[in-house]
């Protein structure tokens, strides 16, 4: 099975800054966090490799990714954001068509500022992105936060929202997009069989240059109400680990081939 980190991948495709107000109680003077070290997990993979291909700047944010509240929880360094997306193992993109919003899980790859995903060519949320825009975004659940109020429970977390203007690829950029998504999910394209052109002819590959974006993150202990420190109620965070496990080998796989070590690397990370 998954680890817990891809079961919890997102709370919401409608962006960062819903997403990360429902997990997150307002940062404010009353806050004693001690920076509760991470465990290892899956959505610690390292980035993949950004040789040849420009990241965005780090910059003033948008309007609309400007965070409101919990402002002090904001991240706009881009190195913040990238590394989000890079270890979210999905994300979830939102868009507004002709019945309302929608929005969905889906996989996800990245090449320098590029943000790529893929689908059939009938793909609805993909196709109405293309006419009328989409909106990513990217969740790691780090832990649960426990405070002597039940209302100041949170969670600690680390989220991205992302937003751009998606275009159509084709040609060989293609074969490259298709490659980042398939390595962000497993590292294992040069292990199996290329892709035909028939099954490139029937993929939608979208990419969406990082146009705007911001991160917000939480770590650290509760924020109780000052009355309540002294009282008799337990309060502190419960980490969130998740490791993959062993390999199995599919039910009608041939005798004598191995699993690749890119695969069986996993195992325990």
């Amino acid at each position: 099975g998954q680890g817990a980190c891809r079961r919890h991948g997102s709370e919401t495709g409608l962006g960062a800054t819903a997403a990360a107000e429902t997990l997150t109680q307002q940062t404010d003077g009353r806050s004693r966090n001690k920076g509760m070290q991470r465990p290892a997990r899956v959505c610690d993979r390292a980035a993949m490799s950004d040789a040849g291909h420009a990241v965005p700047p780090s910059g003033p944010p948008s309007t609309r990714t400007t965070m409101a509240r919990g402002a002090a929880r904001a991240d706009y360094r881009i190195e913040t954001v990238l590394s989000i997306i890079d270890a979210a193992p999905i994300c979830h993109v939102a868009v507004t068509g002709e019945d309302g919003p929608l929005v969905l899980p889906m996989a996800h790859g990245r090449i320098g500022g590029t943000l790529y995903l893929h689908g059939a060519l009938a793909n609805s949320i993909l196709n109405t992105g293309l006419v009328g825009g989409l909106c990513a975004t990217f969740t790691c659940l780090d832990g649960l936060v426990v405070a002597r109020s039940p209302l100041h429970n949170s969670m600690n977390y680390r989220c991205a929202v992302v937003l751009g203007t998606p275009h159509r690829i084709d040609g060989g950029e293609k074969a490259a997009a298709l490659r980042a998504v398939s390595e962000h999910v497993a590292p294992a394209w040069s292990h199996g069989r290329a892709p035909s052109e028939q099954e490139l002819r029937r993929t939608l590959v979208v990419g969406m240059a990082i146009e705007e974006a911001s991160a917000k993150v939480r770590s650290g202990d509760p924020l109780d109400e000052p009355e309540d420190l002294d009282g008799p109620w337990w309060a502190g965070t419960v980490p969130l680990t998740s490791a993959w496990g062993e390999p199995v080998d599919a039910a009608d796989l041939g005798p004598g081939i191995a699993v690749p070590p890119a695969i069986s690397s996993f195992a325990g990370g």
